[in-house]
């Protein structure tokens, strides 16, 4: 060891070597695998319609109907407007590792799928970061295994069809995890390349639902949503069609805001980016509903035309505060985000920046125009609009396709924890055996069954007017 040579923090310290898998097989003794299979609702838990109506403070009313409608529509939709409830759960119901990570905060099983990288390729890979925080990694994992089940069962699969999906999910993070465990740190890092996953997670019943996505991704473009959603004006140029509820063309004040907020969005973007938008003008901007967790908030779309007039359409999405953020300390993850850039001086986090940050941190490519503003004292985070985005609907899968697209999900979410989680402290946690495997599908079993009785609890206070529900056509 060349003793001349000081140690720079931000790099691994050579005179105090870790092990850090035997730091996870050590962590066994106070956190069995086994252990993960409880689940426990704490005394206080808030029950379903309360934490609905909790979730819509801050909303715009006239959406929050649309929002319910699309919650009480399966108990696998409630699952994915309630990663606030399920986090509680989490956090007072179910044993801690203490080990964080950047996590997703809502990894259920639709929020994975296809998207366009910079040359014109589709990858595949977690796609939703709202909630995203540093916070421990096994409840991503269990939200994805829950939801797993819940799928399953709209989809018609029989319970053991359901459980084998869980209990798979978690194998395929743990196999995924001893494999990026095994390589040297570089190698890892981009491990599990697109044209390798199907193989790697034996997903091979999945390839003609993956081929079918695929095509509909490549035609999912800012051109086409342009095409279909906006009208020529007399003076060459493109703006919005109405289209209630879900478009409407922002008001003049609206649209003066918005359209202001992208010189903040520019100076986050890297350099590099910016000759490419300067060939581009601003033309219109709409208020769009979005999502289901997502409906209700601030989100708009912005008509960009280049000088040929073709369309390249960004969304600037409001960014609320993490719903997992008031839990992670009590699962033993304290202190900033991962690259939130809080610290002494700072000031408070940016939402936008934290989405942003932890998607680019998660993902193995990102889509080149992320950024992030403010619009009228609101955070927002930008991106493009349809970038050839693609997903597989689970609740839709065949029976032997789920367990397929629950191994295939299971090593994007390992691969994800990896980038900021040391793979050989979670692979050694994790272990060689099926005992966490077994676990979180006993827990994913139990949390589907609570889910669908928090459903009930919201559709009956559907019918009895408690909550207004809009049904879409």
């Amino acid at each position: 060891m060349d003793e001349r040579l000081p140690y720079v923090p931000g790099f691994a310290d050579r005179r105090s070597p870790r092990a850090p898998k035997r730091e996870g097989r050590a962590l066994r003794e106070a956190v069995p695998r086994r252990a993960h299979a409880g689940f426990s609702e704490a005394p206080g838990r808030p029950d379903a319609v309360k934490a609905v109506e909790e979730s819509n403070r801050g909303r715009i009313g006239e959406l929050v109907p649309i929002r319910v409608g699309r919650m009480v529509a399966s108990p696998f939709a409630f699952l994915r407007g309630s990663a606030g409830l399920m986090a509680y759960d989490l956090a007072h119901g179910t044993p801690a590792t203490g080990v964080g990570a950047q996590i997703c905060g809502d990894a259920h099983a639709a929020n994975f799928g296809l998207y366009g990288d910079a040359r014109g390729g589709l990858t595949i890979d977690l796609n939703d970061f709202d909630e995203t925080v540093r916070g421990p990694w096994e409840w991503d994992l269990k939200r994805l295994a829950a939801s797993l089940v819940l799928a399953g069962r709209e989809a018609g699969a029989d319970e053991d069809v359901c459980r084998a999906a869980a209990r798979d999910a978690a194998g395929a993070y743990r196999h995924t995890l001893r494999l990026l465990a095994r390589m040297p740190a570089a190698d890892a890092w981009n491990a599990v390349a697109d044209e390798e996953l199907v193989s790697h997670a034996d997903a091979h019943d999945l390839l003609g639902t993956l081929r079918r996505v695929s095509e509909k991704a490549r035609r999912n473009t800012s051109a086409r949503f342009a095409a279909k959603s906006t009208r020529e004006t007399g003076d060459g140029g493109r703006v919005f069609v109405d289209a209630p509820p879900v478009l409407r063309r922002a008001s003049d004040e609206e649209a003066a805001a918005v359209a202001a907020s992208l010189e903040e969005y520019l100076g986050t973007l890297p350099e590099d980016r910016l000759p490419l938008l300067a060939r581009y003008a601003i033309h219109d901007v709409a208020f769009r509903v979005v999502g289901t967790g997502s409906v209700g908030t601030r989100s708009y779309v912005v008509l960009l035309l280049d000088h040929r007039g073709k369309p390249l359409v960004l969304q600037v999405k409001e960014a609320r505060p993490s719903v997992l953020r008031p839990y992670t300390a009590l699962a033993g993850i304290t202190g900033p985000d991962s690259g939130s850039g809080q610290g002494p001086g700072q000031g408070p986090e940016h939402e936008g920046r934290r989405v942003v940050l932890g998607q680019q941190r998660m993902q193995v490519v990102s889509d080149t125009l992320l950024g992030w503003t403010t619009v009228e004292g609101r955070p927002y985070q930008v991106r493009q609009f349809r970038n050839r985005k693609g997903s597989v609907d689970p609740a839709a899968l065949g029976a032997g396709e789920i367990d397929d697209y629950a191994r295939m999900t299971g090593a994007l979410l390992a691969r994800a924890h990896s980038h900021s989680a040391d793979p050989l402290l979670l692979a050694g946690y994790c272990g060689k055996s099926e005992e966490l495997d077994e676990a979180v599908a006993a827990f994913a079993v139990a949390y589907a069954d609570r889910t669908e009785r928090d459903h009930a609890e919201l559709a009956a206070a559907v019918r009895a007017g408690r909550l207004p529900a809009e049904r879409e056509v």
